[in-house]
């Protein structure tokens, strides 16, 4: 559907109120379709559940699309917020490019969507507040305000001990938390020889002067052995992860879901101030704090990785100057997860007027780290070369408020999984000295935050 527009058209009315904050897979499992959750280092953990407003659109057009359709969304809004964290905000993402979600498991989520819950959950440094949402002929005053007192009561009778979701299967060492699925069977949608055929055919454009830089992704299918835990799932990346940003996106009837922790910031706006970041470069983690050590510093010496991440943060810079009256650059560091290692500056900018979130995010989406140099041509080959659709893979998700203001993340060490299968996404960077076997490892090993998650507690992963 080309365009965007609200399944129900304002006005929007909103109230939020103060609570104890509940065990998070009893509030997860307490909302209904379609959830929505969000949590970053520097924002608040919001679980959402239902449907107060649905804003979708598709092609070229998208952002633009669905930044008119926000702003019209919240114009007319009657909030009541107790504080700014849980003030009304839609959650959602697009599409990598045009086409993108044709084909399984993608099929059930639009190029863009965006969600306004009806039910919001919204846990920051101040404590714990429940917000309702309603749109159209269900903006009613006092309906709404009826609605929060309900809910209120409903999720004051929620279990505080944490009970996970049912499904079954035996507890882990987390209370009645269920195990991790365990893999049955995993198929690959590259083989070890098409891409080094593809990886030398990159270089090869990269070395004549065609591309500066691609990057190239492999999809992993994986049949579950037990039906798929959502909210322990969530909170086991919550524990690894904490300083990701971990999303959790549903389609409207919930049949799967989106997920994911990137430790990849496209863009957070408050005010006229931006802050992003240039990731790119990548090793593993040691086995003891010397090579994890040494690793790092060899990460930061490596010709290849710097020449990589260079790419990145001179074109994040040179696409943020249209609209910034200044920018800085950090130091470049390493920026150390549990599974990997990322050469990562940090970059920060003053706008030079008032903007909406999504003229940056569309003026950024893809960065070299998850695109290539030029873009166009670089897009081109990612669709010539890559056998199945990227979907949501490697594309903006976050959220935005009525100011405009908002956050994305870059959706990588991602995967779509519904009840007894996953769809695990991973990619690298191609350079003109990059070697297929060293680029085929490292998506190996990105491919573990998510894959750690779905093998069994024996590390069985079936037919990987």
């Amino acid at each position: 559907m080309k365009g965007a527009r609200p399944r129900s058209s304002p006005p929007l009315v909103s109230r939020t109120t103060a609570i104890d904050e509940p065990a998070f897979a009893a509030a997860f499992d307490a909302l209904p379709a379609p959830r929505t959750t969000w949590s970053a280092p520097d924002d608040a953990l919001v679980i959402g559940g239902g449907s107060a407003a649905t804003l979708t659109a598709a092609g070229g057009d998208r952002f633009a699309a669905i930044r008119d359709a926000t702003t019209e969304l919240f114009e007319s809004g009657d909030v009541h917020a107790g504080t700014e964290a849980a003030r009304p905000r839609v959650f959602g993402g697009f599409a990598f490019h045009e086409g993108a979600c044709d084909g399984d498991p993608w099929t059930p989520f639009p190029e863009a969507r965006f969600v306004l819950p009806r039910v919001q959950l919204t846990v920051a440094d101040n404590g714990a507040w429940l917000t309702v949402n309603a749109v159209g002929d269900d903006a009613d005053v006092s309906a709404v305000e009826d609605r929060l007192a309900s809910e209120v009561d409903r999720f004051a009778a929620l279990d505080g001990d944490g009970e996970a979701p049912s499904g079954g299967g035996n507890a882990d060492s987390r209370g009645d938390r269920p195990p991790r699925p365990g893999i049955s069977e995993s198929r690959r949608t590259t083989s070890p020889e098409a891409w080094r055929e593809s990886v030398g055919a990159a270089v090869d454009r990269i070395r004549d002067g065609d591309l500066r830089k691609v990057v190239l992704a492999q999809a992993l299918e994986a049949d579950l052995a037990a039906d798929f835990p959502r909210a322990a799932t969530l909170e086991r990346l919550a524990e690894k992860y904490p300083d990701c940003h971990r999303y959790w996106f549903e389609p409207e009837a919930g049949e799967s879901a989106f997920f994911g922790a990137t430790p990849e910031r496209l863009v957070s706006l408050r005010g006229r101030t931006v802050e992003t970041d240039a990731l790119a470069g990548t090793t593993g983690r040691g086995e003891t704090p010397s090579e994890d050590e040494w690793l790092a510093r060899e990460l930061l010496d490596d010709e290849k990785n710097v020449h990589e991440h260079e790419l990145v943060a001179e074109t994040v810079r040179d696409q943020l100057e249209p609209f910034a009256a200044s920018i800085s650059a950090g130091e470049r560091r390493v920026r150390r997860l549990a599974t990997v290692q990322h050469l990562h500056t940090p970059i920060t900018a003053e706008l030079d007027a008032d903007r909406h979130v999504l003229d940056l995010v569309e003026a950024l989406h893809p960065t070299p780290a998850v695109g290539g140099l030029p873009p166009d041509r670089a897009l081109a080959t990612i669709r010539e070369t890559e056998p199945f659709d990227r979907g949501w893979y490697a594309a903006p998700v976050g959220w935005i408020d009525a100011a405009g203001n908002g956050a994305f993340a870059v959706a990588i060490r991602s995967a779509v999984a519904a009840r007894r299968r996953a769809t695990l996404f991973a990619g690298v960077g191609i350079v003109s000295d990059s070697d297929p076997d060293r680029e085929w490892d490292e998506v190996q090993l990105k491919y573990r935050p998510i894959l750690d998650e779905l093998e069994g507690d024996d590390g069985d992963a079936g037919g990987r």
